[in-house]
């Protein structure tokens, strides 16, 4: 592991940075000064239970030079242990924020993933709403594309050459984390993160849930209300086991 910065709290084994959200933009600011490829992950619930059972998804998060606490669940977790975390760093509140950034900044930004249209539908809003983005590129690309050398190639290649300062991944977890992991180095980029559903939520494509539910720690049931199919499962079965692992943590100490 090779962090950004020290500070950090163990949740059920991962190591998550003390930030608040201006010290996480700070830090993806020098980042992005330094030139080197580097991978900044959003944290949340389903996460560390992913990372419970998934190797190679753990050896990605420990690559990355910050993680940030995306969920309430995680502060709830964090004052349990008496080392409270800052605050929540939620990742589509991260996107909005950088882009805001790098509007006033000149960064330059590339929007990859999401379901059809989605990053381009997103940066249409982004552009109207801060003035002077420089959005050099969006691709959703097709289903399977991952396993795919040309189209990956293809890809790294559309990246590189759009000479982005900050890379947006909208694939879901582990999938965009494990492609950031898989190719940083080929496009370039100095800074990379994985927003899962953002651009769909700034697209307008999908509601996000209303601000009380995101301060209490409902957003999770919002979500599961507007999209059940698709995310019974992970909010009511797998990611339940979060509890759990606390109270183990807590009384293991």
């Amino acid at each position: 592991m090779n962090r950004l910065n020290s500070r950090t709290v163990n949740i059920c084994g991962v190591e998550i940075n003390n930030l608040s959200i201006q010290e996480v933009l700070s830090s993806i600011v020098s980042l992005i000064e330094d030139g080197k490829p580097s991978f900044v992950a959003t944290c949340n619930v389903d996460h560390i239970i992913k990372l419970k059972k998934d190797a190679e998804f753990k050896k990605v998060y420990d690559s990355a030079v910050l993680v940030v606490p995306d969920g309430v669940p995680l502060l709830w977790a964090s004052n349990l242990f008496g080392t409270p975390l800052k605050e929540r760093v939620n990742g589509t509140d991260l996107f909005e924020l950088l882009c805001e950034l790098s509007a006033r900044n000149g960064f330059r930004i590339f929007l990859l993933g999401g379901r059809s249209h989605a990053a381009s539908l997103a940066a249409d809003v982004l552009r109207k709403r801060y003035e002077g983005i420089s959005i050099t590129g969006t691709y959703s690309p097709p289903i399977g594309f991952e396993f795919d050398p040309a189209e990956n190639s293809r890809i790294t290649d559309m990246i590189k050459s759009s000479g982005c300062d900050i890379l947006f991944v909208g694939l879901g977890a582990p999938k965009q984390e494990k492609w950031i992991y898989r190719f940083k180095d080929e496009y370039k980029a100095p800074v990379s993160i994985g927003i899962g559903v953002s651009f769909e939520f700034v697209a307008g494509m999908v509601k996000r849930a209303p601000r009380w539910m995101q301060v209490v720690g409902l957003e999770w049931f919002w979500r599961l209300l507007m999209e059940p199919a698709r995310l019974w499962k992970r909010y009511l079965i797998d990611d339940m086991q979060f509890f759990w692992l606390v109270l183990k943590q807590k009384f293991s100490k």
